[in-house]
C-alpha cells in the first residue's frame, strides 16, 4: 500500500488523525488554487469560490484518507474539472452545437491530440492525461479511462437535450422517467474521477479488479446522485438545472429510491470487501462523507450575474 496506512490511531487521538487529513485537504486547497490561476479563464464564474476548492479538497481527503497529498493531486484536479465541464455543459452551451464540441474537443484530448487554441476545457484535461501518462499502468488502462470519460459526456450531452430540446410530439415528454435519469448517472462524473483515481494509485490487486470496481462504484454513483438532488433541490430549481424531484409526482418515491439504492450498495461493498477492502472503503467513504456533507452545505458557490 502507498500512504499512510488507515487508522494511524484511535481512541482519544482519532481527532489528532482528522487533522492530520484536515491538513491533507489543507495541501490539496493550495494545488487546486495554482490549478485556477494556471486556467483563469475556466474558474472566473462567481460559483468557483473559494469555498469550492475547500470542499473539492475535503471530499477528496476524507474518501481516500490513507494516500499522501502527492498522490491524491491527480485526484483532486480531476474532480474539479468535473464541475468545470458541468459548468461548460450546463450554464454556458447555448446550443447543442456548443455541447457537441466540448465532447468533441475532450475524446480527441483523451486520444492523445493537443487541445485546440482557446479551449480551456480541454487543456486542463490535457494536463492530467499528461500527468496520467507518468503513471505506469495507463499505457494498458488508458481506452478504460478514455471510455469512462466518454460515458461521462455523453450522459453529459443527454442531459442537456432533455433540459433544452422541445417536447417529442409524439410520447408528449422531453423529461425522462426516474429510471431513465439515474441511467444517466455517468453525467456526475463520479465514475470517471473513480477510474482516474484507481489508475493513478491502485496497487496490482486494485488494478485487476478495476472492471469489478467500476461496476460497484456506479452503484455508488446512483446514490450519490439522489442525494446530491434532495438536497440542492431549491438550488437546482434557481439554476434550471434536472433534478429527481421534477420527475416523480410524489417525492416518496425518491427517497424509497435513494433508500433501496444504498441497500443494495452497502450489499455490494459488503462484498467487495472481501476481495479488495480498501476501495471497498474508499465507495464506503464516498456515500457517508456526501450524505453528511450535504446536511449543512453545497459544493458550488453563489452563482452570480
Amino acid at each position: 500500500m502507498t500512504g499512510t496506512p488507515w487508522p494511524v490511531q484511535a481512541g482519544p487521538d482519532a481527532v489528532a488523525e482528522q487533522g492530520r487529513v484536515c491538513a491533507l485537504a489543507v495541501r490539496g486547497v493550495r494545488d487546486l488554487q495554482d490549478v485556477t490561476a494556471a486556467h483563469p479563464e475556466l474558474f472566473d464564474a462567481a460559483p468557483f469560490d473559494p469555498a469550492l476548492l475547500s470542499s473539492v479538497a475535503t471530499v477528496v481527503a476524507f474518501i481516500a484518507p490513507w494516500h499522501t497529498a502527492a498522490e491524491l493531486r491527480i485526484t483532486t484536479r480531476t474532480v474539479l474539472w468535473v464541475f468545470a465541464a458541468d459548468w461548460q455543459v450546463d450554464y454556458l452551451a447555448r446550443s447543442a452545437d456548443d455541447v457537441r464540441q466540448v465532447v468533441t474537443d475532450c475524446l480527441a484530448v483523451a486520444d492523445g491530440a493537443a487541445p485546440p487554441p482557446g479551449r480551456h476545457l480541454a487543456r486542463l484535461l490535457a494536463d492530467l492525461r499528461d500527468e496520467l501518462e507518468t503513471v505506469p499502468a495507463f499505457a494498458r488502462l488508458r481506452p478504460i479511462w478514455r471510455d469512462e470519460l466518454a460515458r461521462m459526456l455523453a450522459a453529459a450531452a443527454r442531459e442537456w437535450d432533455w433540459k433544452n430540446l422541445p417536447t417529442d410530439p409524439t410520447t408528449g415528454r422531453r423529461l425522462p422517467d426516474l429510471d431513465r435519469y439515474l441511467e444517466n448517472a455517468d453525467n456526475s462524473g463520479s465514475s470517471f474521477v473513480n477510474v482516474t483515481h484507481w489508475i493513478a494509485t491502485g496497487d496490482e490487486r486494485t488494478l485487476a479488479l478495476l472492471t469489478d470496481l467500476l461496476d460497484v462504484g456506479r452503484g455508488v454513483q446512483r446514490v450519490l446522485r439522489l442525494v446530491n438532488d434532495l438536497a440542492t433541490q431549491d438550488r437546482d430549481a434557481e439554476w434550471g438545472d434536472l433534478n429527481a424531484l421534477q420527475l416523480v409526482d410524489d417525492p416518496a418515491r425518491v427517497h424509497s429510491r435513494l433508500a433501496e439504492l444504498t441497500a443494495r450498495s452497502r450489499g455490494d461493498l459488503a462484498a467487495l470487501a472481501e476481495r479488495c477492502p480498501r476501495q471497498a472503503e474508499y465507495l464506503h467513504r464516498q456515500i457517508s462523507f456526501t450524505s453528511g456533507f450535504y446536511e449543512l452545505s453545497d459544493f458550488w458557490g453563489p452563482r452570480g450575474e
